[in-house]
């Protein structure tokens, strides 16, 4: 028979028991290790003890062992339990991803501003950054395109308390966008963008419900395009409402608008 054998550990050395968390659908933890962040889909019971699935912004999945203080909630170290039967469940991020405040009041708006190009890429913003927006105090305004944005850059007049984001389509080498984004080198703002001829691009085309978007040739209207190719309506507006249904969260928009996204809002809320 073993006898026992205290633990001669000075309790100064001794860690401490990290909290038990149950991993609910949703959660977002940080794995301690791989430092990989991710929301949790799921738990299974293994021949290796329990596992936890994990899904970060971009859709890739990752399973690690369940084991004690082996992730990070919000900073803090935490213990992943599996959760109780039945038990009650809540949403825990917002629509982009982040970990919801619950009861979180909007804050006063910041001088700093972002920018996007027309009505469609607000609404599309609003619809996945919504939430965190308020919480950080940033308005999003849109400016009807950007040919003139070097005159509208002055007349903000940025500053390091009143940074400036600018988001920009088509923003490609050799393009009509790059040459105006060029022209902007002002330190307090930051003009970045993604690939697609317009935002309804930068939908998942699962997400609508098509195997892809359309090629449009050049000279013709992109939007009324793309409506006569898939056979809807060529009513723009309609159009978009209906591709603006079916976004739900990050989880339906390219991995190159949602870097870019939050890119613009860590600038724009940075301290001076």
């Amino acid at each position: 028979m073993r006898s026992y054998q205290p633990d001669l550990t000075p309790p100064w050395k001794r860690s401490a028991p990290a909290p038990e968390v149950p991993a609910e659908p949703d959660l977002v933890v940080e794995e301690a290790v791989s430092g990989f962040c991710g929301a949790v889909i799921r738990c299974e019971k293994t021949a290796q003890g329990p596992t936890v699935t994990l899904e970060d912004r971009f859709g890739k999945h990752r399973v690690f062992p369940m084991e004690p203080r082996g992730f990070l909630l919000e900073g803090r170290v935490v213990t992943l339990v599996r959760p109780s039967a039945g038990g009650p469940t809540r949403p825990v991020r917002t629509a982009s991803g982040s970990v919801a405040v619950p009861g979180a009041r909007a804050r006063v708006a910041r001088a700093g501003r972002i920018y996007v190009e027309g009505r469609h890429d607000a609404e599309l913003v609003e619809r996945v950054w919504g939430d965190d927006l308020r919480v950080e105090g940033v308005v999003v305004e849109y400016l009807e395109g950007i040919d003139d944005l070097p005159a509208i850059v002055r007349a903000f007049s940025p500053g390091p308390d009143a940074r400036l984001g600018v988001l920009v389509d088509h923003l490609v080498p050799g393009s009509k966008e790059s040459r105006i984004a060029a022209e902007v080198t002002d330190a307090d703002v930051l003009v970045v963008g993604h690939p697609y001829i317009d935002v309804w691009e930068a939908v998942k085309p699962s997400s609508v419900g098509i195997p892809g978007w359309p090629a449009v040739p050049r000279g013709q209207d992109w939007k009324t395009g793309v409506c006569r190719a898939l056979g809807w309506p060529e009513n723009t507006g309609a159009a978009w409402q209906h591709i603006l249904s079916r976004v739900g969260s990050y989880k339906d928009l390219e991995p190159q608008l949602l870097g870019r996204v939050e890119e613009l809002i860590d600038f724009v809320t940075l301290p001076a």
